[in-house]
């Protein structure tokens, strides 16, 4: 019994632009951010403001995000080697991984202290945390447009530094009501209210950065792509009698891969078939990288419960 197997891996050009767009993004978002930690820690310590200090905490992991994010794009984008035959392009995912947990860790720890501020507001100086907050939201828009160009919708490690930046920016935005309130009103209490707030937010994108991390790391497949839609695509295709072993899965978010074996017509032209399935399985699924294995017959030792 003859086999074919065939494998389709068109992804290199891409990539590598959108690793340089990255990190060129994450460099820049990086040095603006630490840049501005320090200024808004030491407002926060001068006007005695929480919404200030938690922002600078907000910033401090951001920057943390930024470096650890900045190291995953660059140690990713090392060559396969023979015991990493994918390289270390899942460095990034780790790196989000650590991320989402950074934010939901930051997220708990704001709310404890506000709620402590509830009960006994602090008297904080309104206009210096004005001026700080004004100047934190205007770095922060820079800075989240900045990472928006460098492909935050495809990269899972790039989007969560983003979502610590829009935290950031939301931060910004709760510290200058806060603010106006405080001054307008003397309502000290809108300072920790403001950052139970935006923590909450802050919680919700750290939770969904986890839990897409995981599923990449549990070999998920993409939310986009349908197995049952693949398997009716390589059952469209002339020849083709069955399929088994089919896996879809992510390397990273914007790397999907997959593998299939395919029970063929034994008279029928086999790389034919091969370049029928291949050609509309990247048109229809957006996969490049397939690998699929034809046989004239289910191989002895099959064993059915392992696969799709």
């Amino acid at each position: 019994m003859s086999q074919n197997t065939s494998h389709s891996h068109s992804h290199g050009h891409s990539h590598g632009h959108s690793h340089t767009s990255n990190k060129r993004a994450l460099m820049l978002s990086f040095i603006l951010i630490t840049g501005f930690m320090f200024v808004e820690f030491l407002g926060g310590l001068y006007t005695d403001s929480l919404a200030l200090l938690s922002d600078a905490g907000h910033m401090l992991s951001d920057s943390v995000a930024l470096g650890l994010s900045l190291t995953a794009v660059i140690f990713g984008a090392r060559a396969a080697t023979a015991s990493k035959t994918y390289g270390y392009k899942r460095f990034e995912i780790l790196a989000a991984l650590l991320n989402g947990i950074i934010l939901i860790c930051l997220s708990f720890y704001i709310c404890y202290e506000a709620i402590h501020r509830i009960s006994k507001p602090v008297e904080v100086m309104g206009s210096g945390m004005m001026l700080i907050s004004v100047t934190g939201l205007i770095i922060n828009i820079v800075v989240a447009y900045i990472l928006s160009r460098g492909q935050a919708k495809e990269n899972l490690n790039v989007r969560s530094a983003f979502l610590h930046v829009i935290g950031d920016l939301l931060g910004s935005v709760g510290a200058i009501t806060a603010a106006i309130l405080i001054m307008a009103f003397g309502w000290y209490i809108a300072d920790p209210i403001a950052s139970i707030i935006v923590s909450l937010l802050v919680l919700y994108s750290g939770f969904n950065i986890i839990k897409e991390s995981v599923n990449i790391l549990m070999e998920g497949k993409p939310s986009n792509i349908s197995i049952s839609e693949v398997r009716k695509i390589l059952l469209g295709v002339d020849g083709v009698l069955d399929i088994h072993d089919l896996h879809i899965w992510m390397i990273t978010a914007e790397f999907p891969a997959m593998t299939a074996h395919m029970m063929v017509n034994p008279d029928i032209d086999r790389d034919k078939i091969l370049e029928d399935a291949l050609l509309a399985l990247t048109k229809k699924t957006g996969i490049k990288h397939i690998t699929l294995q034809l046989e004239g017959r289910k191989l002895k030792g099959h064993d059915e419960g392992c696969c799709i």
